[in-house]
């Protein structure tokens, strides 16, 4: 692995290539090891390391960068040449600001975050991980089923350093299961992520799965229609990521933000409560961003009010500057930006949606539920009206009709239409707030949720 103590002799070596005004380098990469099964069998596995640096160069209001996976002197000096040479025929960009410096902003300190590297990750071998998936496999011999997934470990770094004295670094483990099994007209799934691989429970999570085929199978049509829908984290996690790239300034100043005029209005039910917290202990990554500005907690919706967005350095100021300053809440860099450039400017990526002060269990929301629907997850997910953010996608592995309190039986899956200004404006009740993982949108921490008048448009033949 990659240490900082060798990316800072790296960076060194780079500031004496250039003739830049400027100079930034990115470092990331790591070792990554899966092993993949389907059919009951392991059928692959796989281990590799990569570190590579993307280096940033500046002239006179010109930027550009370029990337290498590879450090001795002609390999870095190749790359500084092509990010000058990229940088010097740039239009130059009135808004770029010189690279962040640690001192430029003394109110706001960096952020803490507790250690993200577990030795419980770092010690998975395959054959660990090969004993878990003959654990899985095992439960789906059980059931006379038919499971395929994944067992993922990795270790990552990522870094910044520049000439103006950012020397940021983060180390970070990773674990992952996803598990799907199979049956004649059926399925289940359950997936988990976490960087402590002790937190993942592999028999746990085959088991869920397995039960929910076998609950599901022979499924039977429900009518499409509007229903009181139970969905489990996975499916909330999927469906709401699609609105926070929506929450960064530039998103706002381009114009193509649904809260576009919406800021400090009431959009979603007052229990809805949503942070970016990049220390809380059930997220992950690193303190800072793609600038080494150190990552701030915000709230960003508080009873359903949106009250905050987050900015990059360059969106603040030209939020400063702007039709929109009036409009928007507090205008100061958050440490959300993406690497420079980029079109997109900044978003929250540690998103914390807070859980009510009595929290209802799915078993509890399933009880006080006449009729609806039970979802475990959503899928194939796109946008229909970026404004009043309607999504369409279909449920699947595991929808269950839910009648006088009590799951009664599988459902052929549904196609939906959603509004998330509609969805979050009817949760009628939230479990506890927990680590979640889709395939959809990046981890989050979400409850589950119980909503009314869910909008199903169609049903399917499966």
């Amino acid at each position: 692995m990659l240490t900082k103590d060798q990316a800072s002799t790296i960076f060194a070596r780079l500031k004496k290539l250039s003739t830049a005004d400027e100079i930034e380098a990115l470092f990331f990469g790591g070792k990554s090891a899966l092993t993949r099964f389907a059919n009951n069998t392991i059928h692959q596995n796989v281990a590799e390391e990569n570190h590579g640096v993307s280096v940033r160069t500046v002239f006179a209001g010109r930027t550009a960068r370029a990337t290498t996976n590879k450090f001795d002197d002609a390999s870095l000096q190749r790359v500084v040449q092509a990010s000058e040479a990229l940088a010097k025929v740039q239009h130059p960009d009135p808004d770029l600001l010189p690279l962040f410096s640690g001192s430029e902003n003394k109110s706001i300190s960096p952020t803490t975050i507790p250690s993200r590297s577990f030795e419980s990750t770092l010690a998975l071998t395959p054959e660990a991980r090969a004993q878990a998936v003959e654990q899985m496999i095992g439960i789906a011999k059980r059931h006379k089923l038919t499971a395929a997934g994944i067992f993922a470990n990795a270790e990552s770094i990522e870094g910044i350093f520049n000439s103006r004295g950012v020397a940021q670094w983060h180390t970070q483990t990773s674990s992952d299961i996803s598990v799907t099994m199979l049956a004649a007209d059926s399925s289940g799934w359950q997936k988990s992520n976490s960087p402590d691989a002790s937190n993942l429970d592999a028999r746990e999570l085959a088991e869920t799965a397995a039960q929910k085929a076998i609950g599901s199978a022979g499924p039977q049509e429900l009518p499409a229609g509007k229903y009181t829908v139970i969905l489990e984290p996975a499916a909330v996690l999927d469906i709401v990521g699609f609105m926070f790239y929506d929450f960064g300034g530039l998103a706002i100043l381009d114009q193509r933000s649904f809260l576009n005029d919406r800021i400090g209005k009431q959009i979603f039910g007052e229990n809805i409560n949503i942070w970016d917290d990049v220390a809380h202990p059930l997220q992950s990554g690193a303190p800072f961003d793609g600038e080494g500005a150190p990552r701030q907690r915000v709230q960003l919706v508080e009873n359903g009010i949106v009250k905050r967005l987050v900015y990059a350095r360059p969106t603040a100021e030209r939020m400063k500057r702007s039709e929109y300053k009036d409009q928007v809440g507090p205008i100061v860099p958050t440490g959300h930006g993406f690497p420079l450039p980029n079109e997109i400017g900044e978003a929250p990526l540690n998103i914390i949606f807070s859980e009510p002060k009595q929290p209802t269990s799915v078993d509890g929301m399933i009880a006080s539920t006449e009729r609806g629907v039970l979802v475990t997850r959503l899928w194939y997910i796109r946008e229909v009206d970026p404004y009043e953010k309607i999504l369409t996608g279909m449920t699947r592995d595991g929808t269950f009709l839910v009648e006088n309190g009590k799951v009664r039986h599988g459902l052929l899956n549904f196609r939906f239409n959603e509004s998330l200004l509609h969805m979050l404006s009817n949760v009628e009740q939230m479990s506890r707030s927990v680590r979640a993982s889709g395939e959809e949108s990046f981890d989050m921490v979400v409850p589950a949720m119980k909503v009314r008048d869910f909008n199903f448009t169609e049903v399917t033949r499966f």
